[in-house]
């Protein structure tokens, strides 16, 4: 079937079958229309891997590093392969349309959804998720990019109302948007929150500039319009009324069955409230995206089969290397050599529970981890080290840490199902009176969607519980409304805890926990029964979970000390925590929690071979950076955590990271740092200046400047080549920017990856613009000794601005600095571009140019 037929298709249906399919018929789909052969389209989360339909453990997926450690590859055609990857993953568990990439920027680090954006810069945004687009699309399944616009924080997201300039607007934050609309993505998710004073499912922006149908002046058309084709799906219920969002470019309404729409909007069409050619483009566009993945007319033609899993590891392992960025390597500690390292010390709590993804809507459950203890020992464990044949490595391993007091979910490891004995929980769904409607295994005390049952009035999670060490241990069931907790028949636990939040993330999948604690004995099981009621309202995830007795502290760090003091290296690994970052909430402090600091700082003085290893998903304040010798970041690196990072640590493969965003020395120096609205405002009175922007203008000095990282060979910045002038085609847009050629030589002793970037700067200027800022970036690889010459592409917009007194994108005439390097802080290489003016930048040499 052919696009352009979605209009006959449109003339079978009348208003209220129009109007139906405009809601979602469930959490994850939307409904079928047999009239036109529709069939339903199914939905799914995420970034770093895709759920399903359903919140259940026991269906895995597999896991990518976070969608930052992706950018931090500053590697397009790995992206792609990933995207590639993703989509087979979603034809597996019959999902059409995934909800990703997150296109929005990194504006100030305390972001707490950092692990699921790119970047703090757009060019960079736009590349990487232009590769990831056509990753998944390729596969035939649907991108989407979200969250369209100025979703930047979490705090008061569904209501804050975000004040931005137009520029900012268009040269920020809408950027990798346009980039992905050239690159043909299929769907794009409106925001929860407000834009200079419109709720984001309503606002004029998703008609211009995303469709292109008008425009927002009054004095006739402005040029800009993208000319998007594809599904504006919302946010899950952003939409909020019947009628500002169905006269606005939002096309579809998530989740359903129920929403404002299903409510009362085919009473705004009959009253004339609603024009039914709105009605008609929706569900035009509707029909489209189904006809790309195969739910229209006749079924797809099946894909060719999966890879093996195998293959698909390697990959994820081969991710984890390519987005590690080794910021600090003094006296080449790294790599480190496996046939003189026969004592590792391995020390930190996340050295062995690794946080391989960010939490809240875009979880998945991975089917195997590896982590970074598991990693280290794997690789040493067939290296002959010196001091004899069949001598081996000997890796240590403790925490440094006293355990975590705060309650996990129950797991497999020390529950049985008191059923029928097997590792894991019993759930039950009970009606009014207490009997047993529903009863299955589950593998975690963490039951987020229930099956769902009629006459269901209580969940319920029991299981037997064998401590693994005698004290208090605290236990907590976690949801909201009538709530009790048991052991051994005892209930300690008992009352209503009403809702305190009208955010997803809290109400529907981590809510938090209501404690107490209980004297438990080592190894002797006891009956631990949660239960909730099921009230209207308050969502359904339900939670049993249980932590340890505190441990001592100062055991614990004086067992890391000596074992760092008798290891010939000692790695270090340290992180954030669910707490402290993760979606829903913005980040307090940049400072890593509990006590993580003083432990590095003690090993570091007990071990001068220490390698620490950053665990989180955006920065964190490292003040101890200078006085380690080799320091490398993880991010949320994936299942693949350990074998990924033990490939880097033992030079396997180049770290091939580079930061996606500034790492500053202190929270105090951060120059864009607020996230908390005030007045249900949050303005970002910094206009076009974040990220590496922002540090140049405050002129301050961070710990390591966007684009850092380091390799294990050193390169040589020989010289730079770029036209004297802009053609009179460059200088209005038309043309295809400026090539620049950037020489340098690898200078060290092994074959190298290095990303050459290109940063432009402007002195003499009536225009308000960055010190200097991104303008494009090219790889090379080279062996030692080589010689290699990087083409980096500008397009013509790097040498433009946007004018919100014209409303279109503008040349100022004039002699531009290009500075190349390896990072915004290490440019040792510039030349000078002049552009001729005045022209006006066309919309066709936008983004696609920067891309190509």
């Amino acid at each position: 079937m052919a696009e352009d037929e979605t209009g006959r298709l449109l003339e079978k249906l009348d208003i209220g079958q129009k109007v139906r399919l405009l809601t979602g018929a469930s959490n994850w789909r939307t409904y079928a229309e047999p009239a036109v052969g529709l069939r339903p389209v199914t939905m799914s989360d995420g970034p770093a891997g895709v759920r399903g339909e359903t919140w259940d453990e026991r269906r895995t997926s597999l896991v990518l590093p976070s969608p930052t450690a992706l950018a931090a590859s500053w590697d397009e055609e790995l992206v792609r392969e990933l995207g590639g990857l993703l989509a087979a993953e979603a034809r597996r568990k019959g999902v059409q349309v995934l909800l990703a990439p997150t296109l929005n920027l990194h504006r100030s680090p305390l972001g707490g959804r950092h692990f699921e954006c790119f970047s703090e810069d757009p060019l960079l945004t736009a590349r990487t998720g232009v590769a990831f687009v056509k990753g998944v699309q390729e596969g035939g399944v649907a991108a989407t990019a979200k969250h369209f616009v100025a979703n930047d924080a979490e705090t008061d997201r569904l209501h804050v109302d975000v004040r931005v300039t137009e520029r900012a607007l268009r040269e920020l934050y809408l950027a990798p948007f346009e980039a992905a609309v050239d690159a043909g993505v299929w769907a794009v998710m409106s925001a929860y929150n407000k834009v200079n004073g419109v709720t984001m499912s309503a606002s004029p922006l998703l008609e211009w500039p995303l469709k292109g149908d008008r425009p927002v002046r009054g004095n006739g058309p402005v040029r800009g319009g993208w000319g998007f084709d594809g599904l504006v799906v919302s946010d899950w219920g952003a939409v909020r009324s019947p009628l500002d969002s169905a006269r606005s470019g939002q096309d579809l309404a998530m989740p359903g069955p129920e929403s404002p729409w299903a409510a009362g909007l085919l009473a705004a069409v009959t009253a004339g409230l609603v024009d039914e050619a709105r009605i008609d483009d929706k569900v035009r566009r509707l029909l489209r995206l189904a006809l790309r993945v195969g739910a229209l007319g006749e079924p797809a033609p099946a894909r060719r089969p999966l890879s093996p899993p195998t293959g698909e590891r390697a990959l994820l392992r081969r991710a984890v290397a390519a987005g590690t960025v080794l910021l600090r390597n003094e006296g080449g500690v790294l790599p480190l050599d496996p046939a003189r390292s026969r004592r590792v010390a391995v020390i930190g709590p996340q050295a062995t529970d690794v946080r391989i993804q960010g939490g809240g809507s875009a979880e998945v459950f991975p089917s195997s981890v590896v982590t970074p203890l598991e990693g280290i020992e794997a690789a040493l464990r067939e290296v002959t080290v010196e001091g004899g044949a069949g001598d081996r490595a000997e890796v240590t391993y403790t925490p440094g840490l006293p355990p975590d007091t705060r309650p996990r979910p129950l797991g497999p490891a020390r529950t049985r199902d008191p059923r029928d004995g097997e590792p894991g929980v019993l759930v039950r769904l009970l009606d009014a009176d207490g009997v047993e409607l529903h009863a299955e295994h589950r593998l975690s005390g963490r039951i987020v969607e229930p099956a769902r049952v009629a006459g269901a009035v209580t969940v319920e999670i029991r299981a037997l519980f064998r401590p693994s060490r005698s004290g208090s241990w605290t236990l907590g069931v976690g949801g909201w409304g009538l709530m009790s907790l048991s052991v051994d028949g005892r209930t300690l636990l008992s009352g209503e805890f009403p809702l305190d939040s009208d955010d997803p993330t809290r109400v529907h999948v981590s809510p938090p926990y209501r404690c107490v604690r209980a004297e438990l004995t080592e190894g002797v099981e006891s009956e631990v029964v949660a239960r909730r009621r099921l009230d209207a309202g308050t969502g359904v995830a339900t939670l049993l979970g249980a932590a340890p007795p505190p441990g001592d502290a100062p055991a614990a760090l004086a067992a890391a000390v000596a074992a760092a003091r008798a290891a010939d290296v000692a790695v270090v690994v340290v992180g954030t925590t669910e707490e402290s970052e993760s979606e829903g909430r913005d980040r307090e402090s940049l400072a890593l929690p509990d006590g993580q600091d003083a432990l590095v700082r003690a090993v570091a003085r007990a071990n001068p071979r220490t390698v620490v290893l950053v665990n989180s998903g955006g920065p964190v304040a490292l003040p101890w950076h200078r006085d380690v010798p080799a320091l490398l970041l993880a991010w949320f690196p994936g299942q693949e955590a350990g074998h990924g990072l033990a490939d880097v640590l033992f030079g396997r493969t180049e770290p091939g990271g580079r930061l996606p965003t500034t790492w500053a020395r202190a929270q105090e120096d951060v120059p864009v740092l607020d996230t908390r609205p005030r007045d249900g405002r949050l303005p970002y009175e910094e206009g076009i200046h974040i990220g590496h922007r922002a540090w140049l203008r405050a002129g301050a000095e961070p710990a390591y400047w966007f684009g850092h990282g380091l390799g294990y060979t050193t390169w040589a910045y020989e010289g730079i080549q770029a036209p004297s002038a802009v053609g009179g085609d460059g200088a209005d847009g038309s043309g295809a920017g400026v090539d620049v050629r950037v020489r340098l030589r690898n200078t060290g002793p092994r074959r190298g990856r290095e990303v050459v970037q290109v940063y432009v700067a402007r002195a003499d200027t009536a225009v308000d613009r960055p010190v200097r800022a991104l303008a494009g970036y090219a790889a090379v690889e080279a062996g030692p000794g080589e010689e290699v010459v990087a083409t980096v592409r500008l397009a013509a917009r790097a040498l433009s601005h946007w004018s919100a007194q014209s409303g279109r994108w503008e040349s100022e005439p004039g002699e531009f600095t290009l500075l190349a390097g390896r990072s915004a802080g290490e440019l040792p290489l510039r030349t000078t571009v002049t552009v001729p003016g005045p022209g006006p930048l066309t919309p066709e040499s936008s983004m696609e140019s920067a891309l190509r």
